[in-house]
């Protein structure tokens, strides 16, 4: 068995394969034994629980000739190269790569089918905590209906820390990094494209349908500032950034990343720090929560290590991991047929007519209003109008237009809304 990448995640399966072998022999009916390790970092720089003679930076070399290849390494190149030799050559393989998954699933499956393997890969969604498995496996007999949740834990420490210690954006970026929850580089997570990358997964295993990352709606959490999160608190809501997949109808997926407005009532709501929970809508189950650390090097090679016991049972013993589910291949909806409530804050002239005014945009747009919420002030006031349930296109009009009205002065804030 190799290993390829000996990071965060990587360095902690190798700790563990060699902490526990004991037990993982006795789970999988075979020794794991670590045949190489791909790293670029020289062997005088790896930790003392690495041998640094299995440490090479040539990872073609690891991919030949083992049984199972456990992929680390981020990113689409060498990784898609090297995961589909390794199978080719006829390893199965564990992965915590959902770049490469929502970008590549379907050709890396059918690659897995092709050769007889298994392609495994729990920690690329949400750590340690099992929606795959749960999706893939458990709720095979079941018809799933929708899949939200927090999948990203970066961003949602950061909103955290804005709602609970009133910290502006950038002062909670920079205590995420500090405290090794956001790369230097956190274009991924703020911008939502590593919840997006997630959320195609989620959403392909939930509807047996190939949802790719191109094909989800995103919106990150860069433009926040403690005045939207103030806000949402005086009205009763938790912001979160979630990943929302919804069955549509009976041929339709709609899957999308945003900040949302999430009712306090709301279990969502309630989950704090660099944590993950993902809630599953099935028609016979009914609604399940899983929840846990999303993030980290140790949670994360649980994971993994799960994954690699059951790859290995099979060398063992016989049989294969579950092969991609596709059959359904359900219409993905574009953004503007996704169906959402919505939040809409304003700062209009306070005087008569204004109301009536800005609901006329509303109907004109075929939007009807759940509630309005208007504050008072010398000048001007504020206004905060909840939409119900409407296409995406319809509100984005209805935005568009209430900018142009005379009587709005500015239109500060547009959050989905998530129901309770």
């Amino acid at each position: 068995m190799s290993v390829l990448g000996a990071g965060t995640v990587g360095s902690q399966v190798i700790r563990l394969l060699g902490e526990r072998a004991e037990d993982f022999a006795q789970r999988s009916g075979a020794r794991l034994v670590i045949t190489g390790i791909g790293d670029r970092k020289s062997a005088s720089e790896q930790p003392p629980f690495i041998d640094p003679a299995l440490v090479t930076p040539d990872l073609e070399s690891l991919v030949d000739g083992v049984d199972i290849v456990i992929e680390l390494l981020g990113g689409i190149e060498p990784a898609r190269g090297l995961v589909l030799r390794a199978m080719a050559n006829g390893a199965s393989v564990v992965t915590a790569n959902k770049a490469l998954l929502a970008t590549h699933g379907p050709e890396l499956f059918e690659a897995a089918a092709r050769a007889g393997v298994d392609l495994y890969y729990e920690a690329a969604v949400a750590g340690a905590v099992p929606v795959v498995y749960a999706l893939r496996e458990s709720l095979a007999g079941d018809t799933v209906t929708r899949v939200l949740g927090i999948v990203n834990g970066t961003t949602n420490f950061i909103l955290d820390e804005m709602a609970t210690r009133g910290l502006s954006f950038a002062d909670a970026l920079a205590d995420a990094q500090r405290l090794g929850y956001a790369e230097a580089d956190p274009t991924a997570d703020v911008d939502g494209l590593d919840a997006a990358a997630k959320a195609a997964l989620l959403a392909s295993l939930a509807f047996h349908t190939r949802v790719g990352i191109t094909d989800v709606s995103v919106e990150g959490i860069r433009h926040v500032t403690q005045a939207d999160i103030a806000q949402a608190a005086a009205d009763g809501f938790a912001l979160k950034l979630l990943a929302v997949c919804d069955r549509v109808g009976d041929d339709g997926v709609s899957v999308r990343v945003h900040p949302t407005l999430v009712p306090l009532a709301h279990p969502l709501a309630t989950i704090h720090g660099p944590f993950n929970a993902v809630v599953v809508e099935a028609e016979a189950a009914g609604r399940l929560m899983f929840y846990g650390r999303g993030a980290g090097g140790a949670p994360a090679a649980s994971a993994v290590l799960g994954d690699v016991v059951a790859a290995a049972a099979h060398r063992v013993h016989g049989g294969n991991a579950p092969r991609e589910s596709a059959y359904a291949a359900l219409r993905v909806l574009g953004p503007d047929d996704v169906r959402t409530a919505q939040s809409v804050r304003l700062r209009v002239a306070d005087e008569v007519g204004v109301l009536a005014a800005v609901a006329g945009v509303y109907a004109r747009n075929g939007v009807s209003i759940e509630s309005v919420r208007q504050v008072p002030s010398d000048e001007d006031a504020t206004i905060t109008i909840v939409s119900h349930i409407a296409r995406a296109g319809d509100l984005r009009r209805t935005v568009a237009e209430l900018r142009e009205t005379p009587v709005v002065r500015e239109v500060v804030a547009v959050t989905a809304v998530e129901a309770g």
